[in-house]
């Protein structure tokens, strides 16, 4: 071990402990970090010794090889974080990372479903046992606005029926609970009741959903069964799980729900992250008033 893991390490156990920062997250740190390690020894300094000139080159020989302009932006949050942490530590006198630039992003609006299309979808035909695991799964993206990760993770104890809730632990081991609509309340109760114990079997096995093995649904088989749904109602676009996401809040604030609420029931840490759905609704309704106002053009 280098005299640069230790406190790598602590960071590392400080993102996690601390900061409750999802595994991904971490990993993707300890990534950013590991490169920048390799980087400032080939210049023949350290974590503890480099100066902002280390650092600015680091990110331009990202730029150079093409990284995207996100991942240079979460790299160089990665630096800030990590610097500061070493000034809290007393293992630095400065902080190298106080003058990088983060370039600027432009953040894409989310892809949406409109409310006919979610109608639609949530319409089935389809007789078969299985279709009444897939519309309880639908209905509960949409109706709880969870990420794929979230719901795949649910157990049968999250899901309260009679109360009319679920409740999930999110991002940072963070836990919420999310109200649930009746459409998606009826549809859990027909799973549970006509299908769910015959998919689990002789398996013990607590998770709300299951594949055909009686093994708790993985995120491919939702990405797998969202692209099969699609296609057997004519859609012309591929759905995917965040879509509902995008969906669930999008349609909520069209519907007069305050910022707060919806942030709250998505599990953002920061309401800024919520705020591109307002951004969404209002391009929505210029679009409208565009179509349809006689003095629009």
């Amino acid at each position: 071990m280098t005299s640069k893991e230790p406190i790598l390490k602590q960071y590392m156990n400080y993102l996690n402990v601390e900061r409750g920062l999802s595994d991904n997250t971490r990993q993707s740190y300890e990534r950013d970090l590991r490169q920048l390690m390799i980087f400032l020894t080939q210049r023949g300094t350290d974590f503890t010794r480099c100066e902002s000139n280390d650092l600015f080159l680091f990110l331009h020989k990202w730029k150079e090889n093409g990284k995207a302009p996100r991942s240079i932006a979460r790299c160089n949050a990665t630096l800030r974080g990590f610097f500061a942490f070493m000034l809290d530590e007393g293992k630095r006198i400065d902080n190298p990372s106080t003058y990088l630039v983060t370039p600027k992003l432009n953040q894409p609006l989310p892809k949406v479903l409109s409310e006919a299309t979610m109608d639609k979808l949530l319409q089935t035909g389809d007789e078969s046992d299985l279709a009444l695991r897939d519309l309880a799964m639908l209905e509960v993206l949409y109706s709880s606005g969870l990420r794929v990760s979230e719901l795949i993770g649910l157990r049968l104890t999250d899901v309260s029926l009679s109360v009319g809730y679920v409740r999930c632990l999110g991002k940072g081991n963070k836990e919420r609970i999310i109200p649930l609509g009746d459409p998606a309340i009826r549809a859990v109760k027909l799973y549970l009741y006509a299908l769910r114990k015959r998919l689990c079997g002789k398996l013990e096995n607590d998770r709300l959903f299951l594949n055909v093995h009686g093994r708790p649904l993985t995120r491919q088989g939702v990405v797998y069964i969202l692209k099969k749904w699609g296609k057997a109602h004519d859609l012309e676009r591929t759905i995917s799980p965040h879509m509902f996401r995008h969906s669930f809040a999008t349609h909520l604030l069209e519907h007069g729900a305050d910022l707060r609420s919806v942030q709250e029931m998505l599990g953002h840490a920061d309401i800024s992250t919520t705020q591109i759905y307002t951004h969404l609704t209002r391009k929505r309704l210029l679009d409208v008033f565009r179509k349809s106002h006689p003095r629009a053009d």
